[in-house]
């Protein structure tokens, strides 16, 4: 059975004390409405509350009760600006039955049926003039037409005709939501005056829980659309990298939360990752984090260091709510050299989990958080040993009343070296380790474990400064990616090759280096020892030379150069097939 419906034993008694005197009955139904008070609208949650008021009409106050609303309000939160009329598609979301054969109700009236009531039915006049309307005895002709509407008129006459019948609005805010159904049977005292007064009572209290409930539905939707769109759905595949995250947002009510983690892709396949705290929650703080967010994917993309990251993050959150500030940590990861260089902003230290199972916090100046102050940050670059673990994380992981920021770090480091060696299911020990149910600061957190590239993902071949190994590099291109299985790029990748090395033999400086990457695409890096890096212009028609970068730029998915301590990389990058 549905648990909308509600079945209760009929308890006559109860409804003989209801009229025993008038001042004994205005006692019973101030009794009766402070009970529907306290438990009517416990929750937010629609069904729930049209289960309270139901289970509390049922059988004190009718014989059986039944909750429609709007249907649309039950899809998208939303409700028609229009007067509701015959129209007008509503649900039933509760029933409730007392009685000896409550299985003929439940069939009757199914709860989760949607239906338009034709105008001439009371529902639909009682939800269009937003007014109670109340029948001592249904005559059979009104209960047919009832039962005609639901395609039941037989069953829904048999039950209604003779009974007593109340419809009541659920008005909420100025607004029809639906109505609610009262019905006493024929050996039952008939419905009054003044239970038409405890009836407009209990639906006003119904339909304003019921649009709260609404409203919070609606916000919380909202801000869970915000969230999703804010954070990725699904982290990319890093070269050279597993990655895992969790992210729990303080409150459990609306989802959203200041906290946000990023992977984003770098040229020559390299990795940044990010973990920023908004201070504060809700709302308002994930718009913040969006901003932030968005802003350091478009630094990211000028592949600036982290320390220029977070200094030019840092400056820009300054033009944002200035009663908003946040922690950052940036740290950008090469697979070929396994080098990471990490700058932060006033956040929690990064952990490393060697592959011997030791632990290290990496020692980084804090700095201020963005938003306050523009000193200059400092960035730290190490070489991670494959096989080891970089831990991100917020505040709220490893902070709270009852701990602090120390004893926090501690324990997050006894759980990185124990022996679970999934990342996701580290990640899983750790949030339920770290985090008793009641801390109410958001969390985010990003485990990444770094190893060495396989012969099919990098190749590398050294060239001396000697125009004739150009075809010595296109003959490296050719079998190493017939190796791989490309030979479809082969053509294009090798004039790629002869114009980027063409170019260092004759402007660079030694060592001059030709590296293949395979990840997500397959990029192509020439190393030289020259800081100047290639500018593309147009050739007169006459020149024989100055079109090698248009054709790069023809055949490739993007380009560009990026400086190193000793001299710079250009690099092209272009689909695999």
């Amino acid at each position: 059975m549905n648990r909308n419906c509600v079945i209760k034993d009929p308890a006559p008694g109860n409804r003989a004390q209801w009229r025993r005197s008038s001042a004994a009955s205005a006692h019973e139904r101030l009794a009766f409405l402070n009970e529907a008070s306290r438990r009517i609208g416990s929750t937010l949650d629609l069904s729930e509350t049209s289960r309270e008021l139901v289970d509390v009409a049922v059988p004190r106050f009718a014989d059986a009760a039944a909750v429609m609303v709007q249907d649309r309000l039950m899809a998208d939160g939303e409700l028609s600006s229009r007067p509701v009329d015959g129209t007008t598609l509503v649900r039933r979301v509760a029933l409730g039955v007392a009685g000896a054969d409550p299985d003929s109700w439940v069939k009757a009236f199914p709860v989760g049926e949607a239906t338009v009531y034709p105008a001439i039915l009371p529902q639909a006049q009682c939800m269009a003039g937003g007014k109670p309307l109340m029948y001592p005895a249904l005559d059979k002709e009104s209960a047919r037409l009832i039962g005609a509407s639901l395609d039941r008129e037989e069953a829904v006459a048999s039950l209604l005709t003779d009974s007593s019948f109340l419809a009541v609005p659920l008005r909420a805010r100025g607004r029809v939501l639906g109505c609610v159904i009262f019905t006493r049977r024929p050996d039952s005292l008939p419905f009054e005056e003044q239970d038409v007064v405890v009836a407009e009572d209990l639906a006003a209290r119904t339909a304003l829980c019921i649009d709260n409930a609404r409203l919070y539905t609606r916000e919380r939707r909202t801000a869970l659309t915000l969230q999703s769109s804010l954070l990725p759905v699904e982290l990319p595949q890093a070269l050279g990298m597993d990655i895992a995250s969790r992210y729990l947002p303080a409150s459990d009510l609306m989802g959203v939360g200041g906290d946000w983690y990023d992977v984003i892709a770098l040229p020559g396949c390299r990795t940044a990752l990010v973990v920023g705290d908004v201070m504060g929650h809700g709302t308002r703080a994930a718009a913040t984090m969006g901003q932030l967010r968005t802003a350091a994917r478009t630094l990211a993309s000028l592949d600036l260091p982290p320390d220029e990251v977070l200094f030019r993050l840092n400056l820009m959150s300054q033009d944002l709510d200035p009663s908003q500030i946040a922690t950052c940590i940036y740290a950008v990861y090469d697979p070929v050299t396994r080098t990471c260089a990490l700058a932060r902003a006033g956040h929690v230290p990064p952990i490393l989990l060697h592959p011997d199972r030791s632990t290290e916090i990496i020692e980084l100046p804090s700095g201020l958080p963005l938003g306050i102050g523009s000193d200059p940050l400092e960035s730290r670059e190490l070489v991670l040993p494959a096989g080891s673990v970089l831990a991100f994380y917020t505040d709220g992981l490893v902070e709270s009343r009852e701990r602090d920021l120390d004893a926090g770090i501690m324990g997050l480091r006894r759980l990185l070296a124990g022996p679970v060696e999934d990342l996701e299911d580290m990640c899983d020990v750790i949030i339920s380790s770290q985090r008793s149910g009641h801390e109410r600061d958001d969390i985010a957190l990003m485990v990444a474990r770094v190893r060495d590239l396989d012969p099919d993902e990098v190749a590398t071949c050294p060239l001396p400064s000697d125009p004739r190994f150009v075809s010595h590099a296109r003959r490296f291109v050719r079998g190493t990616l017939q190796r791989w299985g490309l030979g479809g790029l082969v053509d294009s990748t090798q004039l790629i090759v002869s114009e980027l090395v063409t170019n260092a033999l004759k402007h660079g400086w030694p060592p001059i280096e030709l590296r293949l990457l395979r990840g997500r695409t397959l990029v192509v890096e020439v190393v030289d020892g020259s800081p100047a890096t290639p500018a593309p212009r147009t050739a007169t028609p006459d020149e024989d030379t100055g079109r090698g970068l248009q054709l790069i730029k023809r055949f490739a998915y993007r380009w560009g150069t990026r400086p190193t301590p000793y001299g710079k990389i250009v690099w092209v990058e272009q689909h695999v097939p």
